[in-house]
């Protein structure tokens, strides 16, 4: 199935602006995170208290959000566990779990008072747990760059997995530079989120490069010639990127409206990254390939004139 008919949209002659214009995103991603001081994360990572509610009614989470919101505990997570009636609330450190969990109770009787509950749970994660959680998050993070950069490096040339790697990074930067400019907090689901991310943009990738490389076969080595072919080869399979990433985003768009508080964060995080990197495959792994020819070319040619 072809979504496009034959194109032969020249892609390589405008990779400059294509790299200014990611230059210019990255550069706002990272201001933005300097000035919040890194990433905003939550009480995943920071540490928190987490009380479990059981209702005898189903109830509204905007209702207990409202309360919350009214008493000073703004930044408090709140949501379903698995039926209508039950509710997880996660509040920040600064009181022992005994202090928030009859403080919050209080509250949300005052403000539900005709839907009782009971407290079903209550616990504390300290802030080591949560450093170490970070640690945990950006060592996984790390690893899955390694392993992508051995395994394309296997199945290619180490010049397509510095155009992997490269493409990578700026999905994962952007994508936290959005998240810092917007000041969305990270949780756990968000980290998935990042490495599903770096999963997807990488297979789309290296469907790219397969076509690269069966094109390349037909032809002889040069930085012209491969100009042509890479961008032969990114309309060969452009029909294929766009049905692929445009299925895959209506459903994230569908989760991110109808999904619920829960994981509305997370389908963001899964639509800005589809959407950055299926323009990174286009327009930043594949451009790279020529642009390291052709340097590579070009030194040749100066070596090559200095021993004459």
């Amino acid at each position: 199935m072809r979504f496009f008919g034959k194109t032969n949209i020249q892609f390589i002659k405008i990779r400059r602006l294509a790299y200014a214009f990611s230059l210019t995103l990255i550069t706002i991603s990272i201001v933005s995170l300097i000035l919040h001081g890194g990433p905003r994360y939550n009480i995943d990572f920071t540490g928190g208290t987490l009380i479990q509610l059981k209702f005898e009614n189903p109830v509204k989470i905007k209702d207990i959000r409202t309360a919350l919101t009214a008493s000073g505990f703004k930044d408090a997570e709140i949501k379903h566990f698995g039926k209508p009636n039950e509710v997880v609330v996660r509040v920040g450190l600064g009181k022992s779990k005994q202090e928030l969990s009859t403080e919050i109770e209080s509250i949300i009787k005052k403000a539900i008072p005709t839907n009782p509950f009971i407290v079903d749970r209550v616990e504390k994660v300290g802030p080591k747990i949560g450093h170490e959680l970070i640690l945990d998050a950006i060592k996984a993070i790390f690893w899955s760059m390694v392993l992508i950069l051995l395994y394309v490096m296997w199945r290619f040339e180490f010049k397509y997995s510095v155009g992997a790697i490269a493409a990578l990074m700026h999905d994962v930067t952007i994508t936290l530079g959005v998240f810092s400019v917007f000041n969305i907090e990270i949780s756990s689901p968000i980290i998935a989120a990042l490495l599903t991310i770096v999963g997807y943009s990488l297979n789309d990738t290296i469907v790219v490069y397969d076509r690269i490389r069966e094109n390349l076969k037909l032809l002889k080595k040069g930085s012209t010639e491969l100009a042509d072919t890479v961008n032969r080869s990114i309309n060969e399979t452009l029909s294929r990127t766009v049905i692929t990433s445009g299925t895959t985003l209506i459903v994230v768009i569908v989760l991110y409206f109808f999904g619920g508080e829960v994981l509305r964060n997370f389908a963001f995080a899964l639509i800005i990254g589809i959407a950055v990197g299926t323009y990174s495959s286009i327009f930043i792994a594949s451009p790279i390939l020529v642009d390291w020819e052709w340097k590579a070319h070009r030194e040749h040619r100066l070596k090559a004139k200095a021993k004459a």
